[in-house]
């Protein structure tokens, strides 16, 4: 979604007595044409025409070159001007500038998805702008609060703010800020289900935007539109909006562009072309990258992995739904989150079956491992997660911990319930259980790589393990951590031939074979089941 931040103008241009006065007119003009590029070249040169006694007028032309700087997305340009120009304002004793100033800079920590920093800073600037009695800022920041609510999922305290940023914006009859707010109670109404509620929120937006000139914000207002026509099945009118839009003249504008590309992409996938949304998508994720948009760039991997999901593949839908969520984390996006969540659910069940069935088959045949892979699964998840493996990649790993010993289904009976120790051609025979397994399973296009769990769980720290003879770092981290589990669960079961151990003897046995196991993720795991017998206790 493309939420319009209300970062404002000053409401009468300061009076001028050097040829900066033109320059500062024409910059002004320039930008409401949406020529941006000439408002810049046109702000730098009016700062260079004043004289240094001006602070005040400084402020002021900074502060515009600032907020063009950033709607551009040019985010280190925009920090950079604004925080002069906030030191100018401030030399200048002008608050009113100032706090204008912070709301844009404000606005910059939201664009980059900072928005803690974002938050603190518009609510600090509205306790000032209600100080200074200065009721459009007021207003702007309360649009702007609305923005941050609605991007966590607060649907309700959002529109709190958008109403008493409307109600303020018609009190002073501000109508050029009316349209990207009512732009933004669009989305939110279309996020609701309110569709009426949302075709009357868009038909004024546009509507006001044509009234006062406003062409940037018109076009962001058909932009989020097309949002709500897909939301209510209307593709061929979405796709014919898109196609409009990405032809014309307003998609030089990056954030159009970025945000055009990506529902153009879910059209297509709601059409059934896959293909060509996997197109438009992926150039939608280049363009929110090159903005540094977080928002964007969270909301296109989600329907790129819906897409990935449609064609198959799986490994490149995990991947992006994880990157996904650790956006969307980080942004506190509530309901995107949940929204995540039950997608990778969904790829999940899929895998269920397969999980099941092998898992399955090795227990009914190996009769001393019945409940081996479960317990060893246990250990291995409860180790991972303290290894810092994402949320959602932890199905998955628990996937090939269930799994790691599949290749013993082609492992003779008699060698795997044998009641004594094994001959060394019996040994040789029963280690190719993990090459067994990896071939089994190389045709199952599993989301994440569980592959190295079943084939590299046997490799040592010191290189003396099987099959490959790995090393050190070079074992996958995933196998490191199920070499521990899977060791540790056998030392501490009954076997023919013996008893379990307990806790204690197995974990000595474990330390005293020096060069057996990762030695960081050996000493988590004791600390691990240190604080479970301590949780036990």
């Amino acid at each position: 979604m493309t939420l319009l931040a209300a970062p404002g103008l000053a409401p009468v241009a300061p009076p001028l007595t050097t040829g900066a006065e033109a320059l500062l007119r024409a910059a002004d003009d320039a930008y409401a044409a949406g020529d941006r590029a000439q408002a810049v070249l046109l702000y730098e040169r009016a700062v260079h025409e004043l004289p240094a006694t001006a602070t005040g007028i400084a402020a002021t032309t900074l502060r515009r070159l600032g907020r063009v700087h950033y709607e551009e997305s040019r985010l280190d340009c925009a920090i950079d001007v604004l925080q002069v120009a906030l030191i100018a304002a401030e030399a200048a004793g002008d608050a009113s500038c100032a706090a204008h100033v912070q709301n844009i800079l404000a606005a910059c920590h939201w664009q980059r998805g900072q928005l803690d920093e974002a938050e603190w800073l518009y609510r600090a600037t509205r306790t000032s702008a209600l100080g200074a009695r200065d009721a459009a800022l007021v207003a702007m920041i309360d649009q702007n609060l609305g923005i941050i609510e609605s991007v966590r999922g607060n649907m309700t305290a959002a529109l709190r703010h958008y109403q008493s940023s409307l109600a303020g914006y018609r009190a002073l009859g501000r109508r050029a800020h009316l349209g990207r707010l009512l732009s933004n109670m669009g989305m939110l109404y279309t996020s609701l289900s309110r569709w009426d509620d949302a075709d009357r929120a868009y038909d004024e937006a546009r509507a006001l935007c044509i009234e006062v000139g406003d062409a940037g914000a018109r076009t962001m207002v058909e932009v989020n539109r097309i949002q709500l026509w897909i939301a209510r099945g209307d593709i061929a009118r979405a796709t014919s909006a898109c196609d409009a839009i990405l032809g014309g003249a307003a998609a030089t504008d990056l954030r159009v562009h970025g945000e055009t590309l990506k529902l153009r992409g879910v059209a297509a996938r709601e059409s059934g072309d896959a293909a060509l949304a996997d197109d438009f998508l992926a150039r939608a994720l280049a363009a929110a990258r090159e903005m540094e948009d977080p928002l964007l760039e969270a909301e296109t991997l989600r329907e790129i992995a819906e897409v990935a999901c449609q064609l198959g593949r799986n490994r490149e839908m995990l991947r992006a739904l994880s990157q996904a969520h650790h956006i969307f984390a980080g942004l506190r996006a509530r309901r995107d989150l949940a929204d995540v969540g039950q997608r990778a659910h969904r790829l999940e069940q899929r895998f269920h079956d397969v999980v099941a069935r092998w898992s399955g088959s090795i227990e009914a045949k190996d009769l001393y491992t019945q409940g081996h892979c479960e317990r060893v699964s246990k250990y291995a998840c409860a180790l991972a997660e303290r290894a810092g493996f994402h949320a959602i990649t932890m199905f998955w790993f628990r996937v090939g911990a269930l799994l790691h010993d599949v290749g013993k289904i082609v492992v003779p009976t008699a060698i795997l319930n044998k009641p004594g120790p094994l001959t060394e051609e019996e040994r040789r025979i029963m280690e190719r259980h993990a090459l067994a397994g990896a071939e089994l399973l190389s045709d199952v296009e599993f989301p994440w790589d569980v592959l190295p769990i079943i084939r590299n769980h046997h490799e040592r720290w010191d290189g003396r393990g099987y099959p490959d003879r790995l090393a050190g770092e070079d074992i996958p981290l995933a196998a490191r951590i199920l070499c521990i589990a899977d060791v540790y669960d056998a030392l501490t079961t009954d076997r023919p031939y013996r008893k379990g151990f307990t806790r204690e003897k197995a974990l000595a046995i474990m330390a005293a074979d020096a060069g057996a196991f990762d030695p960081a993720l050996f000493t988590e795991f004791r600390e691990l089941l240190g604080t479970a017998m301590s949780d036990a206790a």
